[in-house]
């Protein structure tokens, strides 16, 4: 009998995995990854390791969620190292709790390997701390999508009144009504609110607005998912501590000079 490692592969820049999942990454005989993960991190598994695909789309799955869970325990019968490679961390928003209970239920070995999320990695490159001992002292992860055709089961009074600052996973879809709803139980139109896309990556970009204009910024912008969305207090210190969008902006700024400099020969 083999084992399966649900492995949290972090935000999106490759360096924020972490060492564990590293070396579960190059032990693996099957890796099975999804769309968000940074395909540079395939590139350090064993050559003869199998790589299969199960990204999933909002609108489109690749491979049902009952069909990974098959693959996982086949592959794990067969004697085989198998890791399931999952965006952020497998335990939030990543249906790890589901693929363990498969993994428990039919006497499968496995293990738990967190990754950094991005609620709180995509806010730190943006420069928003998640918690401040003067704006913030209470966090909650919140899904910004719902199951089809199913009921909200979102407490967004609680979330309201009672949270200092709200990262909402996938959550550009439904904005309106997310916003809609804090502004609806007590939160302040005013309530400054971030959208960070594609977190940690290079292609990161930063809008930021207050609970009453951020939909019009995002819809202006025509931004889309993946992005994470910050509501509260916290979002003000963008301002003077925004580093990572700076440094790309210097990276490409100086990598065009060099091109410049050798095309003009000095």
């Amino acid at each position: 009998m083999g084992k399966v490692y649900l492995v949290g592969a972090g935000p999106g820049d490759v360096d924020l995995i972490t060492v564990k999942g590293m070396k579960c990454i190059q032990r693996a005989d099957v890796i099975l990854y999804d769309r968000l993960i940074n395909q540079q991190l395939l590139s350090y598994a064993k050559q003869e390791a199998d790589l299969i695909y199960c990204g999933k789309l909002p609108s489109y799955h690749s491979m049902k969620q009952e069909t990974i869970n098959r693959f996982l325990v086949k592959h794990a019968q067969q004697g085989k190292v198998v890791v399931r490679l999952k965006g952020g961390d497998p335990f939030i928003f990543g249906r790890g709790g589901e693929e363990a209970v498969f993994l428990a239920k039919h006497g499968i070995s496995f293990e738990i390997v967190p990754g950094i999320t991005s609620g709180i990695a995509a806010p730190a490159y943006a420069g928003i701390p998640v918690t401040h001992r003067a704006l913030s002292s209470t966090f909650a992860f919140v899904t910004g999508h719902r199951q089809h055709n199913k009921e909200d089961r979102i407490c967004w009074e609680s979330l309201a009144k009672g949270i200092d600052t709200l990262a909402i996973y996938m959550g550009v879809g439904n904005l309106p009504y997310i916003c809609d709803q804090l502004i609806k139980y007590g939160r302040s139109k005013s309530t400054p609110a971030a959208i960070v896309h594609w977190g940690t990556t290079n292609n990161q970009q930063t809008m930021t607005g207050t609970l009453h204009s951020i939909v019009e910024i995002a819809r202006e912008s025509h931004i889309q998912n993946p992005s994470i969305i910050i509501i509260g207090e916290v979002v003000k210190l963008r301002d003077s501590i925004q580093w990572f969008e700076q440094a790309i902006t210097k990276e490409s700024r100086n990598t065009y000079q060099e091109s410049c400099s050798i095309i003009g020969g000095g």
